[in-house]
């Protein structure tokens, strides 16, 4: 790394660009105007270079993954985001409602596996309450004891507490007595007022999220954070929303990941906008990282990317890779993703990371490290 390090800067002619450069490289912060102007201004091939510098010092050359799957207990929502391919109106054929039985059956079919973690995350059903919410964590312990449930986006949290008529604070705390062992970070979109009033202008605010994210960790229940991008936003409003969760970072430290999340455009009122191509994807990887400095990991969520972009995406930052899966979430394939049937095995997933150069371990849901594949 050293040599790369000492012949980037004198190379760059742009002389501001010269000096956040040199901000990446001693390991000192940039600021948001700063990340604007790398979104701006750097090439490709520079913003690669910074990504792996920043990567390395923080995370070496390790890339991590973990064996997980997904329980998506409904499409219905009371919401109906214009980026959502999700969502389904009661009666449509492609809708669904888990019980607690359904709920049951899937975990059973995990019983006698070596999964660590269930991500539990799914429309907002109107007729829930928080001790369903509940109740489903609950299901899956008495299957899985010792299974990590990951549970819940901040929006669904918002509902089903409000409904309650308890604070962020009451209601997380009684979703954790049911098992609720940490949050995941959907929801976030992108917090700008004006942009979320034209992609969901009837969903919990931008502020709404923060808070339920930090009344989480100051209740000891640790979350991810994701940005939707490559639909109606500026670069401005992406740092902006990184900026954001970076201040809370910097004050409750409960943040494991940051996950930037494509907009996908099959099948929702947003699809005539199309996409970000690829050299998009990466400069955003790219920049999240370098100003995520405080969020240890940053992720390629591979059904999003899809397996070869994912293995490209480790050239500019990303350090996780999220797991298995094993083709038991929906989300991205119902809008269009290339992964429609997601599920990948721990020799597929080590071998990804492998061929990116960099060492694969198995990760737990805190991301402690369980096992290195040399």
């Amino acid at each position: 790394m050293e040599p790369i390090v000492k012949t980037i800067a004198p190379n760059i002619n742009d002389d501001f660009l010269k000096h956040i450069t040199s901000k990446v490289m001693d390991g000192q912060r940039i600021q948001p105007n700063e990340a604007v102007y790398l979104y701006e201004k750097a090439d490709l091939a520079l913003l690669s270079q910074l990504a792996n510098i920043t990567s390395g010092r923080i995370n070496g050359d390790y890339v991590l993954f973990n064996k997980n799957f997904h329980i998506e207990p409904t499409n219905l929502c009371v919401f109906n985001c214009k980026f959502c391919s999700y969502h389904k109106g009661a009666g449509d054929p492609e809708s669904w409602v888990y019980n607690l039985d359904d709920i049951k059956k899937i975990a059973l079919n995990y019983q006698n596996s070596d999964v660590t973690e269930v991500h539990i995350v799914g429309g907002v059903h109107p007729k829930w309450d928080l001790d369903y919410y509940g109740k489903m964590i609950k299901t899956v312990k008495e299957i899985l004891p010792n299974i990590h449930v990951k549970a819940f986006s901040a929006i669904e949290l918002d509902y089903v507490i409000r409904k309650s008529k308890l604070s962020y604070a009451e209601g997380l705390r009684k979703l954790k007595e049911y098992g609720l062992d940490s949050i995941p970070g959907g929801g976030a979109e992108i917090f700008d007022p004006a942009v979320r009033a034209k992609i969901c202008p009837d969903k919990a605010s931008g502020e709404t999220w923060l808070a339920i994210h930090k009344a989480a960790h100051q209740n000891g229940i640790q979350s991810n954070a994701t940005m939707l991008y490559g639909h109606i936003e500026s670069y401005k409003h992406r740092v902006q929303h990184m900026e954001a969760i970076r201040n809370l970072q910097d004050e409750t430290h409960g943040f494991n990941c940051f996950i930037p999340l494509k907009f996908r455009s099959a099948n929702n009122p947003m699809g005539y906008l199309g996409e970000v191509n690829l050299t998009e994807d990466l400069r955003n990887f790219a920049v999240s990282r370098i100003f995520m400095d405080n969020i240890k990991h940053l992720k390629a969520y591979w059904p999003m990317l899809g397996i070869q972009n994912t293995r490209l995406a480790i050239h500019f930052g990303a350090d996780d890779i999220d797991g298995t899966i094993d083709d038991t979430t929906k989300i991205y394939s119902m809008a269009g993703a290339e992964e429609q049937k997601p599920v990948m095995t721990v020799n597929r997933l080590t071998q990804l990371v492998r061929e990116a150069g960099k060492i694969p371990a198995e990760r737990d849901s805190l991301y402690n490290i369980i096992k290195v594949y040399s």
